[in-house]
């Protein structure tokens, strides 16, 4: 239905990320995977979804300049806030074992922010999902983090997976954006970039 409607449009994700590219396929869109690296850095002085903003726009821009007319660019960030900082991906098992050990039993905020680029305009918009875990004993932490490596994700865990089928008590707001992408918000987004241009 929406792929009808971008018949016109080049849409380019910007993303290697597995889990949004099947996103973008469900949603029944044609699209192009485009990669270039971006340092993921930000000024200390950023907070809460200031800071997936900022990624998410930082991984725009070294596409601007060869933007066509007809394309449309995605980028998005994912980042889990919690305690006052943002937690990233771990790099070891010690650090997903302390992180995860800190999500336990509390409830963090998922956000992700999303930017779409064409050649005349940006747009950022974002999702905050509010997660809570119960209360994680380390033989469950240390299981999961040996048997599904989350060194990729963000808060060192995936909802969809083990963790989340036996330690999620409760969502507030989208569960797909934990997942990595508020596609809500990526549907409604092009049908507007369509109706207005």
């Amino acid at each position: 239905m929406l792929n009808e409607k971008l018949k016109n449009h080049h849409i380019i994700l910007a993303s290697g990320s597995p889990r949004r590219q099947a996103f973008f396929k469900s949603l029944g869109l044609d699209f192009e995977i485009r990669l270039k690296p971006v340092t993921e850095d930000f000024p200390p002085r950023l907070k809460h979804f200031e800071i997936s903003d900022y990624l998410a726009q930082l991984k725009a821009l070294p596409f601007k300049n060869e933007l066509k007319d007809n394309d449309i660019l995605i980028t998005s960030d994912t980042i889990v806030w919690h305690n006052n900082q943002a937690l990233g991906k771990p790099k070891h098992e010690e650090e997903a074992f302390n992180i995860l050990k800190s999500l336990s039993n509390a409830t963090h905020d998922v956000i992700t922010s999303v930017c779409f680029t064409t050649k005349t305009f940006e747009k950022t918009l974002n999702a905050v999902t509010k997660v809570s875990f119960k209360n994680l004993t380390d033989e469950e932490i240390l299981y999961y983090i040996k048997t599904c490596k989350p060194f990729d994700k963000a808060g060192a865990y995936g909802i969809q997976e083990w963790i989340g089928e036996i330690g999620v008590t409760k969502i507030e707001g989208s569960y797909f954006n934990v997942m990595g992408l508020p596609t809500h918000i990526v549907y409604k987004t092009l049908n507007d970039i369509v109706n207005e241009l």
